[in-house]
């Protein structure tokens, strides 16, 4: 599927360029902050999927639809709208942070901006989004849960489950799988008993959808359609194919691919590749897109200093926010 400039207006064009380059410069900023162990625990980046999340997120009406996602959840919560000074300052385990420096960097949390959270447990997201479409059916509010998850977790028993409840109900919902061809450290290939995720949704009497996860306007197409169609109580499953340059996670020494493998998927990078496309149909200048570049340099860097300068919980906080 091939997606004419054309359809979009310029606006639409530079806004969604701005999400990802926001995306981008956050990971490289976190990964440069974990290295300098300004932040610990668990770190997933989202380098080299952006065009996921800010297509598929861009296609939303977030004053009534929610999205729900898996650990590596940076990138979804800045495409929703969560302020990066408020995502660092959770990284970095202060106060100042969207789960008040309790949830780090699997558990961001925006209520405010729709953004149901990631969760640190593999496919666990998965049932809870379920519950979320749900409660948008009940209530009649005419909203769509997008639930994003990898091609890890797609193996798991809670997916299937949830697939059949989601056609039993009819529910709101489009589960996306973001394939980046890696569960940890081992290639999808070798643990999938099928070549093409998407077809497994007509087992649950679901239409699925392919997109190819590195061309931004084409995962918004596609994903628009899905969105459509759960709005009318169709669920479906997305299976959009794109790939991390990071490893699994920051401890990851990722032994298990070639350089070669990252350089040939650098190639065909999904903010390079657009910015290109909008140069070559004159819709953005060079300089426009140095100017971005460092405007949202300045944004990242303000949202250190911010969550440098902002205070650790107090001792008393661990007895806040829980069940017991």
């Amino acid at each position: 599927m091939k997606t004419e400039l054309a359809q979009y207006r310029k606006e639409e064009l530079l806004r969604i360029l701005t999400i990802m380059q926001t995306i981008r410069a956050f990971e490289e900023k976190a990964g440069m902050m974990y290295g300098l162990r300004k932040i610990g625990g668990f770190c997933h980046l989202y380098t080299g999927q952006e065009a996921v999340a800010a297509g598929a997120i861009f296609s939303l009406d977030l004053s009534k639809d929610y999205v729900v996602t898996a650990y590596r959840d940076h990138g979804h919560a800045i495409a929703c709208g969560m302020d990066p000074k408020k995502a660092m300052a959770e990284l970095f385990g202060k106060v100042t942070g969207c789960s008040h420096g309790k949830g780090g960097s699997m558990h961001l949390f925006d209520l405010e901006h729709h953004f149901m959270g990631g969760n640190g447990i593999v496919g666990a997201q998965i049932p809870v989004a379920a519950g979320v479409a749900f409660a948008q059916q009940y209530q009649g509010t005419g909203g769509v849960t997008l639930c994003f998850f990898g091609d890890g977790a797609f193996h798991q028993g809670s997916v299937h489950e949830t697939f059949n409840l989601a056609k039993i109900w009819n529910l709101p919902i489009v589960f996306i799988i973001e394939n980046n061809q890696w569960g940890m450290g081992t290639n999808w290939k070798k643990v999938s008993a099928v070549d093409d995720f998407s077809a497994t949704a007509g087992a649950y009497g679901m239409k699925g959808y392919s997109c190819d996860g590195l061309d931004v306007l084409e995962v918004r197409a596609t994903i628009e359609k899905a969105v459509s169609e759960a709005r009318l109580g169709r669920p479906s499953v997305v299976e959009a194919r794109t790939y991390r340059y990071k490893g699994h996670s920051m401890s990851d020494p990722q032994k298990y691919r070639t350089r070669e493998e990252i350089d040939e998927y650098r190639k065909r990078d999904a903010i390079q590749s657009f910015v290109t496309k909008l140069t070559g149909e004159k819709i953005l200048s060079e300089e426009e897109w140095k100017d971005m570049i460092q405007r949202i340099s300045a944004q990242i860097e303000e949202a250190v200093a911010f969550a440098e300068e902002s205070p650790e919980p107090a001792l008393s906080e661990l007895y806040t926010d829980i069940y017991a």
